[in-house]
């Protein structure tokens, strides 16, 4: 596939959009530069939600930096929280009672549930198919109530803590039994979804096509995620994570990189996702769920790497006397729609946002810290 070439020394038509946009979430700015109403060249500009959460964390106990964490995005929270734990966890060389690990996984599955439900009715909206929109709401509705069930909350869970998960968050039968039976009403309402959604021939071909990303130039641009798994790149770290060796699971790929791909990738890696929690519920460990059996010290730098609903999400960060040094966030979204920028070149205007969403581009998780360059 050709590789797309920005022609921005030959550009003189500019066109602004954002940093609201009806086609967006979340506030962003995008410049696009067109010939003849074709992208030639697109530039992103972020920062709008900037919070300065990695400053703010800097000198915090670590307990309670992790809870804040868990603030950096409603959508990616139990992935944020889970993730600073278990950086806490390799650093002190905590063990995790099985129990517990069943638990994470569970959770990080709803959430990946209920974040990928979430892109595939924001994108049947974009394309102006409010139907289809609602039913995969109404479906994230279910994870939404599961979620609740087990943290105490729709949003902030506040499950993961260092050692395992809060006691409140352990599952009884009477738990178990419910997320069983609801991910058989999922599972049948999302096989509906997606006939109907590949049978409808107008909004296919709307979607075809449409935001290409050769796999190429994805790995140059170090996207992740399902966004890269839509160019046919095979790679899931959840396949290479200690949480997830006692589950069978597929690592979903689509070929062509554009926006059918996208939505594709989220609706098979869906069912994949219940096939991990029907396997955690029905061979769940008996025992505890949280190791406190374990002593503070200081640390060097501490890595770990997760994977998250949109792809790859880093946490790093240090120990001394007990509060976080140096910390570092890397969320996938920061690498995804800087490769939307190219996505975009050589479609008309009326199709640039949609190529640009395509990443499910997260601006809460990604807009934590600010460069100050000082001259």
């Amino acid at each position: 596939m050709e590789e797309k070439v920005p022609r921005s020394n030959i550009i003189e038509t500019e066109i602004p959009m954002g940093t609201v946009h009806p086609a967006a979430l979340e506030p962003y700015r995008v410049r696009l530069f067109v010939e003849d109403e074709v992208v030639q060249e697109a530039e992103i500009t972020i920062g709008v939600n900037h919070r300065g959460i990695e400053r703010i964390m800097e000198g915090l106990p670590v307990e309670k930096a992790n809870a804040l964490t868990e603030k950096i995005c409603g959508i990616c929270s139990n992935s944020h929280v889970w993730n600073s734990c278990r950086t806490a966890e390799i650093g002190l060389d905590i063990e995790i009672p099985e129990r517990a690990r069943y638990i994470r996984v569970i959770m990080g599955e709803l959430e990946r549930l209920h974040s990928h439900f979430l892109y595939l009715a924001h994108g049947c909206e974009t394309v102006a198919h409010e139907t289809f929109s609602m039913r995969v709401f109404y479906l994230r509705e279910i994870v939404m109530e599961l979620l609740a069930m087990i943290g105490g909350n729709r949003v902030q869970y506040g499950c993961p803590i260092i050692g395992g998960v809060r006691p409140r968050c352990d599952l009884d039968e009477a738990k178990l039994l419910r997320i069983k039976n609801d991910m058989d009403k999922i599972e049948e309402g999302l096989t509906g979804f997606a006939e109907r959604f590949l049978a409808d021939s107008i909004l296919v071909s709307r979607v075809t096509g449409v935001g290409v990303l050769p796999a190429k130039q994805a790995i140059k641009l170090a996207v992740t995620g399902p966004s890269l798994r839509a160019t046919g790149v095979a790679r899931d770290l959840r396949t290479t994570m200690f949480e997830y060796e006692d589950f069978d699971f597929n690592v979903v790929t689509q070929p062509d990189g554009d926006v059918k791909s996208n939505l594709l990738m989220r609706v098979f890696e869906s069912f994949e996702a219940i096939k991990i929690i029907r396997q955690a519920i029905a061979n769940i460990p008996e025992g505890k769920v949280v190791n406190r059996d374990w002593e503070m010290f200081d640390t060097d730098i501490i890595e770990s790497y997760i994977e998250v609903p949109r792809g790859t999400l880093y946490h790093s960060y240090a120990l001394e006397t007990g509060r976080i040094r140096h910390c570092i966030i890397r969320t996938p979204s920061m690498a995804n729609i800087g490769a939307m920028q190219y996505a975009c070149i050589g479609d008309h205007i009326t199709d640039a946002q949609l190529s640009i969403v395509q990443c499910d581009p997260c601006f809460t998780c990604t807009d934590r810290a600010i460069e100050i360059i000082r001259r």
